[in-house]
């Protein structure tokens, strides 16, 4: 309409800000601990605000699954980005690899919180999918510029190997079953020297050879 001022965007103020952090600190902590069914009173008590200021910020349960989820997510990613300054890249990523199973080790009681609304929401779901895959992306990409992983894998094949070595995390002694079978996984993408692989092919035909006989 004529003559109508723009509409004034005004940033949240700062203690709005630190609230808004610590809820989400506190949410983190509390799910660890508690899982999907820990109150939001307790969340509130440990963030040391009201119930009614947590409210404003998530208005629900799963407003609150939703933002500590991305909150995980965008931090992953983070990390992927400092590590692109690591000297070794292959190191860079299996460390990145290992940082995620830490995260599903350290926050399981989290991690089931935070399925019920990721495997609710597609777009949720789309979301953390594409931000965790060009995570991989930028960390698999740099170790196959240096020659030192195979060219013919994808991130989204990483990503869903990662998901399969974390799918049991419920079960005892989960956590270092997983950590060996990512480290075989990740020798498993090196490329070999020529003649090392070359030497290695009658060594398997041989063990293929007396299985079969056994």
């Amino acid at each position: 309409m004529a003559g109508s001022s723009p509409e004034i965007v005004r940033k949240p103020r700062a203690d709005a800000v630190r609230n808004r952090e610590r809820v989400l600190e506190a949410a983190k902590a509390v799910f660890s601990a508690g899982g999907s069914e820990a109150s939001l009173e307790a969340v509130a008590r440990h963030a040391g605000v009201g119930i009614g200021t947590l409210y404003r910020h998530f208005p629900t349960r799963e407003a609150l699954y939703e933002a500590v989820y991305r909150r995980e997510v965008e931090q992953l990613g983070d990390l992927a980005e400092q590590l692109q300054c690591a000297p070794e890249p292959v190191a860079a990523l299996r460390r990145w690899l290992r940082a995620n199973v830490e995260f599903v080790a350290t926050k399981k009681g989290m991690v089931a919180a935070l399925a019920l609304v990721a495997h609710g929401s597609t777009e949720l779901h789309a979301y953390s999918f594409d931000r965790l895959t060009k995570a991989i992306g930028t960390l698999l990409a740099r170790a196959v510029a240096a020659g030192a992983i195979r060219d013919d894998i994808s991130a989204e094949d990483v990503l869903r190997a990662l998901i399969g070595m974390c799918y049991m995390h419920d079960q005892p002694g989960w956590q270092t079953t997983a950590l060996r079978l990512l480290d075989v996984f990740v020798d498993g993408l090196r490329v070999q020297p020529a003649g090392k692989a070359a030497a290695a092919m009658p060594a398997r035909k041989a063990g293929r050879k007396a299985r079969r006989q056994a």
